[in-house]
């Protein structure tokens, strides 16, 4: 499929040294196929950016229960939530990741419109109104918060690592969410009272 054959070049690359020859090679289309539906490389990167969003705010963003304000419960549903979207699209969180902080001239004005739009409310939305009464009163409550971010994020780092370099596109999900389960417990221990 040429969307993730694009992403992973993106992801892989970034936006300079991406090669359009090797998305169309990888998705078994040939080039000019592939600029009968887009432009030229630069709007193929935003579009995917628009694709990306668009998809993350379906699939993940809408998705989350913010009226849960316990905060390793958030975590858990949102950790577990960008697994099940890594599955379905292996390449996005790294593609983003790349879009946001790409330094090329060619997309970095278009791109920062589009990321002001998402980043003002992404992070106050997900974890801005956490309930802090349960931990424990000697803590900073910022730096234990950013800790318990840290960790999970590179659980779930770990995990899109372990499927990227995997053969095959399914692992066991209940595994997963039983060992991730098993983490959280220990950093409830840590933090709670």
């Amino acid at each position: 499929m040429i969307l993730n054959a694009a992403l992973k070049e993106f992801a892989s690359k970034g936006f300079d040294d991406a090669s359009t020859n090797v998305m169309a090679k990888e998705s078994g289309i040939s080039k000019p196929l592939m600029f009968h539906y887009v432009n030229n490389k630069k709007d193929f990167f935003l579009f995917l950016y628009d694709y990306c969003l668009e998809i993350l705010e379906r699939e993940y963003f809408d998705r989350v229960n913010v009226h849960e304000k316990d905060i390793f419960e958030r975590l858990r549903e949102t950790c577990l939530l960008k697994i099940q979207v890594m599955q379905k699209y292996p390449w996005i969180f790294d593609f983003i990741k790349v879009a946001v902080f790409t330094d090329s001239k060619v997309v970095k004005d278009d791109l920062e419109k589009r990321r002001k739009r998402v980043e003002a409310s992404s992070f106050e939305r997900f974890y801005g109104d956490i309930d802090t009464s349960r931990f424990r009163s000697e803590l900073d409550m910022e730096k234990a918060k950013q800790l318990i971010f840290w960790a999970v994020g590179g659980y779930a780092g770990q995990i899109l690592e372990q499927f990227k370099s995997s053969d095959t596109l399914e692992f066991d999900f209940e595994k997963i969410r039983t060992e991730f389960d098993g983490y959280l417990d220990e950093l409830r221990k840590t933090y709670y009272k």
